[in-house]
């Protein structure tokens, strides 16, 4: 607002600057009100402490009055009065002087005392002076103050709309080469594997999902990074390096993309068999430089996101040793970033040197199968087979049957009502 202010200078103010001028207006109104009422009260106690004077020789200053020619000033030579004291008392008519009481001047003496040190109290101390002010306002508040018209409703920050958001949300997928080079093909029905790639480069992975979410990426340092995939290259051509887009730790390379809405679950893990729950928004940024997402013990590698759509779900661990653990994943904690919890028992130095290492997640229902496939030999284990390998949370988990391993293809097989 366009004002003039305490200064008497027209400028621009906000409302905070409003409001807190008014305050240091009505601090000095405030102050002045009540020193102006302190010499009021100091005058008067001056004067009362005359009439005390007075009172107390009443018979000689009645001589006084009546007989000298100049009895104020025989009144302030004989009883050092000053000449406010001396002027009181000669205004007093002669049987008024005579009708003083004691009594009465005491009373109002102590009342105006306490009127002095009251006043005194408040001048001395800021925080009393704010307590009179923050008082007054309240009380004329009460008074005066009359139902708002208008109502006070705080709106959200208005946003610019980008380019995406005007963009119908359509079905794209994002496909990822060995070599990190990048590409955007419209539509889920494409087969990423049968595309063009440079000599030396192919397949990595790809993601579906929809042109208004954000292609979220994990290098091997357990950082992520956001793109938005209306920003890549056509799949017509053979992509651009993400190097471009993203600034990547010195040696890291790019292992995983995922698109989903940003309150979708994932299970993020490494290798080392340490994990967490975390939200896809989690992982979004928007810089070139990311944010760090899993912390990754010593040559451990992180794992490929999991899509976690039920809570209830049971989470199946292999190890490179052959051994599964099965243990509900509700049991591993919500993060937004860090390292986890042990998903399964691997110790440090085998971890280390990679001798033994988390190779598989499965998320499944307490109903389901799993059928592993070894070259023409197949094998189902049941959900009374898969008992045996319930148990807590990072234990070891039990061998697998003979002639079996983790590293053969497994199907999870669900009951119909599940699917």
């Amino acid at each position: 607002m366009n004002m003039i202010g305490l200064d008497h200078k027209p400028a621009v103010k906000g409302l905070l600057q409003i409001l807190n001028e008014w305050l240091n207006f009505r601090r000095t109104t405030v102050t002045r009100r009540l020193q102006y009422r302190l010499d009021k009260v100091l005058s008067r106690l001056h004067i009362l402490e005359g009439l005390m004077i007075a009172f107390l020789n009443i018979d000689e200053v009645i001589e006084i009055i009546r007989h000298e020619d100049d009895p104020k000033a025989e009144l302030m030579t004989r009883f050092n009065l000053s000449d406010e004291q001396a002027d009181a008392i000669l205004n007093l008519r002669l049987r008024h002087l005579a009708k003083l009481e004691e009594h009465q001047l005491r009373a109002e003496q102590d009342e105006l005392e306490k009127e002095r040190s009251n006043l005194e109290t408040i001048l001395g101390s800021e925080r009393r002076l704010n307590t009179l002010i923050k008082k007054e306002i309240q009380e004329d508040a009460k008074k005066y103050a009359s139902p708002r018209m208008s109502q006070l409703v705080e709106r959200e920050e208005a946003k610019a709309i980008s380019e995406s958001e005007m963009t119908p949300a359509e079905p794209v997928t994002v496909i990822l080469s060995e070599m990190g080079w990048v590409r955007c093909a419209k539509g889920h029905d494409i087969d990423p594997k049968a595309l063009s790639y440079k000599a030396g480069d192919g397949y990595r992975t790809h993601a579906c999902g929809k042109s208004n979410q954000a292609a979220v990426f994990i290098d091997s340092t357990g950082r992520s990074y956001a793109v938005d995939p209306l920003t890549l290259p056509s799949a017509r051509s053979q992509g651009e390096p993400l190097t471009g887009k993203l600034t990547l730790p010195a040696g890291a390379t790019v292992e995983h993309v995922i698109m989903e809405p940003e309150q979708q679950e994932l299970l993020m893990s490494s290798d080392a068999g340490y994990g967490f729950i975390c939200k896809v928004e989690d992982l979004i940024a928007r810089n070139k430089a990311g944010k760090a997402l899993i912390s990754l013990p010593e040559n451990a590698k992180v794992l490929a996101p999991k899509i976690l759509s039920d809570s209830t779900a049971l989470l199946v661990a292999l190890t490179s040793v052959g051994r599964m653990l099965i243990f509900p994943v509700q049991d591993l904690p919500v993060l937004s970033k860090g390292k986890g919890n042990k998903i399964v028992s691997i110790s440090a130095a085998n971890a280390k040197d990679r001798s033994e290492l988390l190779v598989k997640l499965l998320l499944i229902s307490d109903q389901a199968s799993l059928e592993f496939h070894s070259g023409k030999r197949k094998v189902t284990l049941k959900p009374e087979d898969l008992q045996k390998f319930r148990a807590e949370r990072g234990r070891k988990g039990s061998p697998l049957p003979r002639g079996l391993h983790s590293n053969v293809d497994i199907v999870v097989i669900e009951p119909a009502h599940n699917i």
